[in-house]
């Protein structure tokens, strides 16, 4: 059962505004795919139900990941009335105004407003102490660096996640989920799907919906005892089931398992567990300082001359060259 929205707004009477406050390098398909979702809502509503605004640290235009520059209404001194307060923040959690950026979203939540994030912006809400006690999501790239600096907080990896007075989605598509799950909260789901069937959304993904996370992760049609071994793995990387115990759980022997990812992957278990785990790898090397043996250790790996090695086969490069490149 989805969860039931925050009350804001009564649909029959008022009216919903949404403020979203961009960073240096922000991702510019995510805030579209927000803003426009809505704008399509009040289209087809025949009305300007959704309103939105913009925010940048300082008022002056921001420019997004794909150089384009955009104007902004406000700056963060002075955002006006919102029903929520999105935050979009790109590769990098370090830009200009930070600081000002961090005060803006503790004084939002001590005052009981709505805060909201697209794609990396959980990890800022985070830093701003806005994260605790709830359930978020971020962009998968991002997931593995967000759940070593705040362990404490439970960062699911869905497509979305709506918990309470916290809205947070991965980004990219997802945004376009986020905002149809708000749409279909205020004025039920035909409108919703009018909106999705405006951008051509096959569907609308839910809240339990996984993010896809990289090459060979979209399992849909495949066995569900694929996936089930799947998410297995992805979720024990630090301490890698043994083969014997991934056939356990899905009450098929070793050699069934081995059959089953020849069959829809094309790799070994085996060969298809350690990518997982070196993916992983890379993105705590390109997004946290933790020391390379650390890294190993957090993969399942116990050598760190075996991590290396694997890390080279798999990458062409070893983990000392990775955590020195700039993205």
């Amino acid at each position: 059962m989805r969860e039931k929205l925050p009350a804001m707004t009564d649909p029959a009477c008022g009216s919903r505004h949404f403020a979203f406050l961009l960073v240096d390098k922000f991702p510019m398909f995510s805030l579209a795919a927000a803003i426009d979702t809505v704008r399509s809502a009040n289209r087809l509503l025949g009305r300007d139900f959704y309103s939105w605004t913009t925010v940048s640290p300082d008022g002056e235009a921001v420019m997004a990941s794909n150089g384009l520059p955009l104007k902004v209404g406000y700056g963060v001194t002075d955002i006006p009335v919102a029903d929520i307060l999105f935050v979009a923040v790109g590769l990098s959690m370090e830009f200009p105004g930070k600081s000002k950026v961090l005060a803006a979203l503790r004084g939002w939540g001590r005052r009981g407003g709505a805060l909201g994030a697209l794609s990396a912006g959980s990890h800022l809400l985070a830093e701003a102490g806005q994260l605790e006690g709830h359930r978020c999501t971020i962009h998968w790239e991002n997931r593995a660096g967000f759940m070593e600096k705040f362990p404490g907080i439970e960062c699911t990896g869905n497509v979305f996640e709506i918990d309470r007075k916290r809205y947070t989605c991965a980004g990219g598509t997802t945004s376009i989920d986020l905002m149809l799950e708000i749409v279909r909260g205020d004025f039920g789901v035909n409108l919703a799907n009018s909106v999705a069937n405006q951008f051509q959304h096959e569907r609308i993904r839910s809240a339990q919906d996984r993010q896809r996370v990289g090459p060979e992760r979209d399992l849909s049609g495949k066995s569900e005892k694929l996936k089930k071994i799947v998410q297995l793995m992805a979720d024990n990387l630090d301490e890698p089931f043994s083969a014997v115990q991934l056939a356990k759980s899905a009450g098929l022997s070793v050699r069934q398992v081995e059959r089953l990812f020849l069959r829809h992957l094309n790799v070994t278990p085996g060969r298809y567990y350690m990518r997982l785990r070196l993916e992983r790898a890379r993105e705590l090397l390109r997004q946290t300082n933790m020391p390379i043996l650390d890294v190993a250790i957090a993969t399942g790996f116990t050598s760190h001359s075996y991590f290396a090695q694997s890390y080279r086969l798999q990458f062409g490069r070893p983990p000392s060259e990775e955590r020195r490149t700039t993205y």
